[in-house]
């Protein structure tokens, strides 16, 4: 009787161990598409994809108690991605615009942002007025892009797979400026002497996330998630990490 009680004992530990594990395997993962090519939002940290995205979106998943998993592709590809359910959600410091609200819906805006016109430090570029007719570097598809091509003509428009190789081709000289957020127009002008930023906004925008028009359940958990963060302070903590006020 002893010995059959051990292995009753033995089985029933094995039977509550996978349960238990199975559990903890079982549980959802939110799939997240970004461009992590556009600091401080998302950028490379080693292997490991950080900035204010990548942080507010682990917030999002653990209040909703799931796995987070970052995809990095590229920017032109996160909206169809997330129409084909192939991702959950795209965050990528992605602006709300009339155009891509016909193919996704967005959460509420976490983050305001701000197009600016980066130029040479001897460029006859003074102002916005002074960009019609230059050579324009964008990132494609980006509200840079799109704003570039509507105000400039999209014949004066280069477009770049990232903001980084815009920026080159201002140093090489084959455009005559890139307009892009600020906050990453701040870590291209820092890393690359002899260019500055014009001291006229071109755009303000909401940063928000995008969800497949299907999935109203998960983009109003998210949303719920979101305003709980907002509310705690955890969004601006997040945000200040990343970007000093001045």
């Amino acid at each position: 009787m002893k010995k059959f009680l051990c292995v009753v004992l033995a089985v029933l530990t094995v039977v509550f161990a996978f349960a238990a594990c199975s559990k903890t395997e079982s549980k959802e993962t939110l799939v997240m598409a970004t461009n992590a090519e556009f600091p401080p939002y998302e950028y490379h940290d080693g292997d490991a994809i950080v900035g204010i995205d990548a942080e507010i979106a682990q917030a999002i998943a653990d209040k909703l108690g799931m796995e987070l998993k970052i995809e990095d592709v590229a920017f032109d590809s996160i909206i169809p991605g997330v129409q084909s359910k192939k991702y959950d959600m795209g965050m990528a410091g992605m602006t709300v615009t009339d155009e891509r609200l016909q193919s996704v819906n967005f959460s509420t805006s976490y983050a305001k942002g701000v197009q600016v016109v980066i130029v040479k430090e001897d460029s006859d570029i003074k102002s916005v007025d002074d960009v019609a007719g230059k050579k324009i570097g964008v990132q494609t598809s980006t509200t840079g892009d799109i704003y570039a091509c509507d105000d400039f003509g999209e014949e004066n428009v280069t477009k770049y797979d990232n903001g980084a190789v815009a920026v080159q081709a201002l140093v090489s000289g084959k455009v005559d400026c890139v307009i892009i957020d600020n906050e990453p127009a701040k870590s291209y002008v820092a890393a690359n002497e002899g260019l500055k930023i014009l001291d006229t906004t071109y755009v303000e925008e909401d940063y928000a996330i995008c969800f497949n028009k299907e999935n109203t359940e998960l983009m109003n958990k998210v949303n719920a998630a979101l305003a709980e963060l907002t509310a705690d302070g955890t969004v601006q903590k997040i945000v200040d990490k990343y970007i000093n006020a001045e």
